[in-house]
């Protein structure tokens, strides 16, 4: 009997065990950061399909989303799809696309991190030389590739509440692992290119 209760004691202590590590993991998941794949070409050159990153839940819940930062967030034609986009213009800002080049409050903005310069499509929701107003509570977000991406272009500004989290740390592939600097300081001012090379669906 001895023998039986000891098992018993020691398959209870498994469970209890397995039971907590699950339930942290779930806590972690809802309310901390959930891990992400990088499917389709839209991020390139920033992260390629099948890279794996990680998400925080918590960043947005300290500060508002800066430009420049990475988000991922639910699709606004369809909420159980997450995309994963660039901020590039924060709630007030005026957004205007001319001649493949952004202007954001009348200010040309020197990208060196997108694949090719910024093309439209006639009948979406960015036109040619057509200013944008980012409403209260919003932003406006663009793939890195921007031939290759749907984004506030096409199905236009973001509601903040639609923001699953900033991607903050890529964990896949091994060579490209490491946190995901944020290429505009503070001030919204385009950092040294330099510090670029750190560097969901698309």
């Amino acid at each position: 009997m001895g023998i039986i209760r000891a098992i018993i004691a020691f398959i209870m202590e498994i469970m209890e065990t397995v039971v907590f590590v699950g339930s942290l993991f779930i806590v972690v998941y809802l309310f901390i950061l959930q891990p992400n794949q990088i499917k389709g070409a839209s991020m390139e050159p920033t992260f390629y399909n099948g890279n794996y990153i990680f998400t925080s839940k918590i960043t947005y819940k300290i500060r508002q989303p800066r430009r420049g930062d990475v988000v991922v967030f639910h699709s606004p034609k369809n909420h159980d799809i997450e995309f994963i986009k660039r901020v590039i213009g924060l709630s007030g800002d005026t957004i205007l696309i001319e001649n493949n080049e952004i202007y954001i409050n009348g200010v040309l903005i020197p990208e060196k991190y997108i694949s090719a310069k910024t093309t439209l499509v006639p009948g979406s929701f960015a036109q040619e030389g057509v200013p944008i107003q980012v409403p209260n509570g919003q932003i406006f977000v663009m793939g890195d590739n921007r031939p290759r991406s749907s984004d506030s272009r096409e199905f236009g500004t973001i509601p903040k509440d639609l923001i699953v989290g900033q991607v903050f740390y890529r964990y896949f592939p091994a060579n490209k692992i490491g946190p995901i600097n944020n290429p505009y300081d503070d001030r919204g001012n385009l950092r040294a290119y330099s510090l670029l090379i750190l560097g969901a669906r698309s």
